[in-house]
C-alpha cells in the first residue's frame, strides 16, 4: 500500500488535471461573493426603487442629511420637500437623497396605537 502512494507521488501531474480544481475553486469563490454581496445589494436597490416610486404628496421623508420634512411636489427625479414649522423652507432635492418614507396613514395608525397603550397602562 505504501508503495502505491509513493509511485503516485513520483508521477508528474499533467497541466490539464490541475486546471479543473483551480477553475472549480474560482467558481465557488465567485458564487459565494454573489450570494453574500451582489444579491442582497440588488434586493435593497429594488426595494428602494419601489419606495421611491410610491412617493406621494404629503408623505413624511427623512433625507441622507438627516433632515425630516414633508413632500409638497414631485417631478420625474426631483421632489420639493418642506422642512420644519416654517412653511417658507422648501428645498428641491433628488429622489435618491430620500432614505426613509412614512405615509400619513402610517403615522396616524402608529400614534393611535401608542395612545391606546398609554391609556391602558394608566388604567392599571
Amino acid at each position: 500500500m505504501l508503495l502505491y502512494f509513493t509511485e503516485a507521488a513520483t508521477e508528474p501531474v499533467s497541466a490539464g488535471s490541475a486546471i479543473v480544481p483551480t477553475l472549480l475553486f474560482y467558481a465557488v469563490v465567485m458564487a459565494v461573493f454573489y450570494f453574500l454581496l451582489v444579491r442582497p445589494n440588488s434586493k435593497e436597490r429594488k426595494q428602494k426603487a419601489q419606495v421611491l416610486a410610491a412617493l406621494a404628496v404629503g408623505d413624511s421623508v427623512r433625507t441622507t442629511g438627516g433632515f425630516i420634512g414633508t413632500i409638497i411636489d414631485i417631478n420625474d427625479d426631483m421632489v420639493i420637500v418642506e422642512f420644519g414649522n416654517n412653511k417658507n423652507c422648501r428645498i428641491p432635492m433628488v429622489k435618491d437623497a430620500i432614505v426613509e418614507v412614512e405615509k400619513p396613514e402610517d403615522a396616524i395608525a402608529s400614534s393611535n396605537d401608542s395612545t391606546k397603550d398609554s391609556k391602558n397602562s394608566k388604567k392599571k
